[in-house]
């Protein structure tokens, strides 16, 4: 049976699109420069470390020995296994393997729509081109840094359990249980925000639970997960406890420089402006900006507001940037809606996996607000630290872009042209070149505070 026009041609678009994003990280990785981006020096140092001595090295020996240490382990582990290899191309390897779990995490969004709403197969390729081309996730996907990673970890816990709350048979198992706390276990030991997959993924199996007047049959694998969640990441923290006297630090004196980055305070507005600054001014030092932490968090999440990827001072950047975040309004409002009809199915008492992912958001959105409101500083307001939030966003914004989409001929066609010309910016702005961007002068990367 010959495949129908409107279904070819959407497969052949996806098709492109993962062409385009896979092409763009793997550019990225290999061209992107050594060392740059949050954190990438010191982690390189940790895992350099590492391929001397297995010892897990105290929380304030250098920058990132304070960060769980998985990511670093297993970064270790890979230089260890290419000893032969020069530095850069041992990079160039982690690089591609931290790539590879950002395409693992656009996978997941479009396993989860398929699965969930099997009736509209163009949404499940739109949630996965929301993944990949998603600014956030292309410029941290270059950098050596734990970020995509711990994203991955979530999202793998977040995507398998919302596939089952939203299947036939919704109970946890023992054996998924199992599984699942694995997983949130290992985000857990790559970067404390693992802490909160592991109570979204029990509200969201408690409360189907609840619903279905089974609460006693859950509690013994809901606390299963939890267990193995937690002494698979926790052991870290408790360690530090024991020997430092704290579960997490903070304030050590090898981050002492960050003590005088600007604005040093937060207030209480801080949280609710959003400037006009984030659209014509997009990066992180405007003085607005300093200002408005959701602001911020925009610019980072649909640009390059801190200016690690792409050049300081160019013009050009700016206008691409204020024509990026503009475009950015469209899938960033229907994220709004669809978060807005999940809890509507919420309150309305309808199965499915809405309780979980809002969950997540709320916990995750909470998480955020009290890092930053406790690290004052320009360099904490990034998107970067909500990765983990990848799967309901992409959720919740193909929903309703898909539902959008079939209200009319000339509304799809005015989305679809807002999304593709977001990409196509998207995709020329974040491909490491230094054929389009002049930074043969840079030393280093980061706006100059």
């Amino acid at each position: 049976m010959p495949v129908p026009n409107v279904r070819r041609a959407t497969w052949w678009v996806a098709a492109t699109a993962l062409v385009v994003a896979v092409a763009m990280r793997v550019n990225n990785a290999v061209h992107y420069k050594m060392l740059w981006g949050f954190d990438a020096l010191y982690n390189w140092h940790y895992i350099e470390r590492l391929t001397r001595s297995w010892q897990l090295p105290a929380p304030d020996a250098d920058w990132s020995t304070a960060h769980p240490p998985l990511f670093y382990y297993v970064g270790g582990a890979i230089a260890r296994t290419l000893a032969n290899w020069d530095r850069d191309a041992t990079v160039v390897v982690l690089r591609l393997a931290i790539s590879a779990a950002g395409l693992l995490i656009a996978a997941l969004a479009v396993w989860l729509v398929r699965k969930s709403a099997p009736e509209h197969p163009g949404r499940a390729w739109l949630a996965g081109g929301l993944i990949l081309f998603l600014p956030v996730h292309i410029y941290m996907s270059a950098m050596l840094t734990e970020e995509i990673v711990a994203a991955m970890w979530m999202s793998i816990v977040l995507a398998v359990a919302a596939v089952r709350l939203t299947s036939d048979r919704p109970e946890l198992s023992t054996r998924l249980a199992v599984w699942l706390g694995v997983c949130a276990g290992a985000a857990f030991l790559t970067k404390l925000t693992g802490l909160l997959v592991i109570a979204a993924a029990a509200i969201g199996f408690a409360a189907d639970a609840w619903r279905r007047d089974a609460t006693r049959q859950a509690l013994a694998p809901i606390a299963l997960l939890v267990a193995i969640a937690g002494v698979l990441g926790g052991w870290y923290y408790v360690r530090n406890l024991v020997e430092y006297g704290y579960l997490y630090p903070h304030g050590l004196a090898t981050h002492k420089i960050m003590f005088t980055m600007p604005p040093g305070y937060a207030d209480p507005l801080d949280y609710f402006r959003f400037p006009l600054s984030t659209f014509t001014d997009p990066q992180v030092l405007n003085r607005d900006l300093l200002r408005s932490i959701w602001g911020s968090t925009y610019l980072t999440m649909w640009f390059d507001g801190h200016r690690v990827f792409l050049p300081t001072d160019t013009p050009r950047v700016d206008r691409v940037g204020t024509l990026i975040t503009t475009l950015a309004l469209l899938p960033m409002g229907a994220y709004a809606v669809g978060l807005a009809r999940g809890i509507r199915r919420v309150f309305r008492g309808e199965r499915g996996a809405d309780v979980l992912l809002l969950a997540m958001v709320v916990i995750g959105l909470a998480g955020y607000v009290a890092f930053t409101w406790k690290n004052p500083w320009f360099v904490t307001r990034k998107a970067g630290f909500l990765l983990g939030l990848s799967i309901p966003f992409a959720y919740y914004t193909s929903e309703v872009l898909d539902d959008w989409s079939r209200r009319g001929r000339l509304l799809r066609g005015a989305i679809w042209v807002v999304l593709t010309l977001l990409a196509v910016a998207i995709a020329f702005t974040f491909t490491f070149s230094e054929a389009f961007w002049n930074l043969h002068h840079m030393e280093k990367p980061g706006v100059v505070w």
